[in-house]
């Protein structure tokens, strides 16, 4: 069986760049504006792959104002 890297690449470059979109996200953010402990996020977002990314923006973070 050969592996399609056509259709797997996307998928793992996407969830690279979620990744670290998030952890970077979730660096700068004060520690008010998220809702949980940081270190908890950062297991959530490494381990989580495409969803804990997505579950970070959706429900980690704070609204401002």
């Amino acid at each position: 069986m050969q592996i399609q890297w056509g259709l797997i690449l996307p998928v793992v470059i996407l969830q690279l760049i979620l990744a670290l979109i998030g952890l970077i996200s979730l660096a700068k953010a004060e520690p008010e504006s998220v809702r949980g402990p940081k270190w908890v996020w950062v297991i959530i977002i490494l381990f989580g792959n495409i969803i804990g990314s997505i579950v970070y923006f959706a429900v980690g973070r704070r609204e401002r104002g």
